[in-house]
């Protein structure tokens, strides 16, 4: 999601060139790998305070020093089709690469890099088509690449502008209804449920989107499911004491148990089907080592061979909204109705034009 000078890049040739494995690519240099924890400068976190929410969360999430950290994620999705039971479809698996800024004020900027990519359940692979069971289809899967996401968490409770509906995190407002929570959420301070037990802090995010589906009916029929959109995303994160409280490291460790509901993806061609499901997905979360330890093997691999940009530092920038895989397929699929104008797509256009020049 969220400009000082741009970080060095790593080559593809820094990165990989005359290491063997894992445990060789793990040193590789410009990733910070999670230090040990320094006996000393111990300050217990102060929860009630918005600047130390942002410190604890950007240290967590990812890292306050001059490189980036990386994370992984890896799991399944399953099919929920009306009173039926739920169905393993596919492996889901990614990773996250992120530099977090405190600023003079008390904010977060927040730098990164992120994919998602889907694998074969018995082989652990990424698979490029896909044979729908319900359709009958041989489709084309769409992996989740963004290059680069930034923002900034002020001392404010962050409202994300999600397409044409806001929401904010954390959100357990009973109100309902699109903007339910978010009109009492704003000029809330930044505040969240930690709770410390024993030797970890627990830790809860939630995201709850609804909003209008960029890849609408109109464009493309048979990837849409439909004009509105209510995908979310769940996590329960644990993250060791003595490394937040550590005033002295920049960043901490954590795993976390990540869950994601949402509509059919749009590549899976379901938008003409009169099977009305949804997808939930269980995956594991976590910054172990920092380093690609914590990619996922499969990811790693093919990172490396086709999206290699994705390991190089973040760079600082204007913030930018919200882009997810929904919003990256209608900004880089072709419309299925010939002359059909992405409106996504063209915004997309006019700004990286605008920012090249």
């Amino acid at each position: 999601m969220f400009h000082e000078a741009i970080m060095r890049s790593l080559t593809r040739r820094s990165i990989f060139g005359g290491m063997a494995g894992m445990g060789a690519m793990a040193a590789a240099p410009g990733f910070a790998a999670t230090p040990k924890p320094a006996k000393g400068n111990i300050r217990p976190l102060d929860i009630t305070d918005p600047r130390e929410n942002l410190y604890g969360f950007g240290k967590m999430w990812g890292t306050l020093g001059p490189k980036s950290v990386l994370s992984g994620y890896q799991g399944v999705q399953y099919a929920i089709v009306g009173d039926k039971r739920a169905v393993p479809l596919f492996g889901y698996c990614g990773f996250g690469n992120n530099r977090n800024i405190m600023q003079p004020d008390g904010s977060l900027k927040v730098l990164g890099k992120e994919c998602g990519f889907f694998t074969d359940l018995a082989t652990g692979e990424i698979i490029d088509h896909w044979d729908n069971p319900w359709t009958g289809e041989r489709v084309e899967v769409f992996p989740f690449v963004n290059d680069r996401w930034r923002g900034t968490l002020t001392l404010e409770q962050k409202v994300f502008k999600v397409g044409d509906s806001e929401t904010v995190n954390n959100d357990h407002s009973t109100k309902g209804g699109t903007q339910g929570g978010t009109k009492s959420q704003k000029g809330k301070p930044f505040l969240l449920p930690w709770q410390r037990i024993g030797d970890q802090y627990l830790l809860s995010w939630d995201y709850a989107h609804e909003y209008t589906n960029p890849v609408t009916p109109e464009g493309w029929p048979k990837a849409s499911t439909g004009r509105r959109v209510n995908p979310s995303e769940h996590f329960t994160l644990f993250t060791p004491t003595n490394e937040i409280d550590d005033r002295s490291l920049e960043s901490a460790r954590f795993h976390a148990g990540f869950m994601r509901q949402a509509p059919w993806w749009p590549w899976m061609r379901m938008g003409q089907s009169e099977v009305h499901g949804v997808l939930m997905g269980r995956m594991h979360s976590y910054k172990i080592t920092g380093t690609v330890e914590d990619i996922p093997k499969a990811v790693l691999k093919r990172v490396e061979r086709a999206h290699s940009h994705l390991l190089e530092q973040p760079t600082d920038g204007p913030d930018e909204g919200v882009r997810g895989t929904l919003e990256a397929y209608a900004e880089d699929v072709p419309p299925e109705v010939p002359g059909y104008v992405s409106p996504l797509a063209e915004k997309r256009k006019a700004m990286l034009k605008g920012e090249g020049k």
